[in-house]
């Protein structure tokens, strides 16, 4: 439900379920009771300032990081009971390159696919499936060294795509790459929710969020403070047609500078 509007409306069965998340750190309440849901096949945005506590939530959800109260539901499977079963249906692509540059792309792939248990020829197989995905077939004996920071983010985009996931989180995949590059993730990103996957999706640019995103949370403070569609969210400030998915985040979080982690 959208922070003081009626009922938003939503397709299909919840894939993820978050509720009443909590996350207090010596003392200090990072994440205060944060609930939302996450429609199968649906982009959903988590977008907030620095120190919102939206990194923290992405984690819980990703069970890297043990909640205080609270659960998150991924298909049926609780982080909190039962966090090896949600790690089955999700796949994390972080914003900090999870790659080993002195290696080819495809042996990249490999590796992390060896490691989720897929066997050398399953592995193989996937990692020319996900580098043709992601424009990098050509590229695939090729020392990710050697790639543009495009590249690998790209890279790191079919490395978290090697287990198949349903639920994919990216976290600002598009952070420092050139407009070619960046076009290709969103068309990517477009075409795995067009095929059933969810996605969750974090960024600071407002303008990807009003593309990509089916609905949007903005945080602040901890809590989610409005839950809509990009175009109903810009619509409470004017026409949405003139008015920016930037406008409605500085007008609910304000323009103080935000500099802490």
């Amino acid at each position: 439900m959208a922070a003081g509007t009626g009922q938003v409306h939503e397709r299909g069965d919840a894939f993820v379920e978050v509720r009443e998340l909590r996350k207090v750190f010596d003392g200090i309440t990072a994440v205060d009771g944060v609930s939302f849901t996450i429609q199968r096949g649906e982009i959903f945005g988590l977008l907030g300032p620095n120190g919102a506590g939206k990194t923290t939530t992405i984690r819980m959800m990703a069970t890297t990081l043990p909640v205080t109260s609270g659960d998150v539901i991924v298909a049926g499977h609780s982080v909190h009971d039962d966090p090896a079963a949600v790690r089955r249906h999700i796949g994390v692509c972080p914003q900090e390159l999870a790659l080993y540059p002195e290696l080819s792309a495809l042996d990249n792939l490999m590796f992390f696919g060896l490691m989720g248990g897929l066997t050398r020829a399953e592995a193989r197989s996937r990692a020319m499936e996900n580098l043709e995905l992601v424009g990098l077939a050509d590229r695939a004996r090729h020392r990710v060294a050697k790639f543009s920071g495009g590249m690998k983010r790209r890279v790191n985009l079919a490395i978290a795509l090697m287990s198949r996931p349903e639920l994919l989180f990216l976290d600002e995949p598009t952070v420092g790459v050139d407009p070619q590059s960046r076009n290709h993730i969103f068309t990517t990103i477009e075409g795995l929710r067009d095929g059933g996957m969810t996605v969750l999706y974090t960024t600071h640019y407002m303008e990807e969020a009003d593309r990509l995103c089916d609905r949007v949370a903005i945080m602040d403070a901890g809590r989610i403070v409005a839950l809509d569609t990009p175009h109903n969210l810009k619509a409470r400030l004017g026409d949405p047609e003139k008015v920016t998915l930037e406008d409605v985040f500085l007008h609910l979080t304000g323009r103080r500078l935000r500099d802490e982690g």
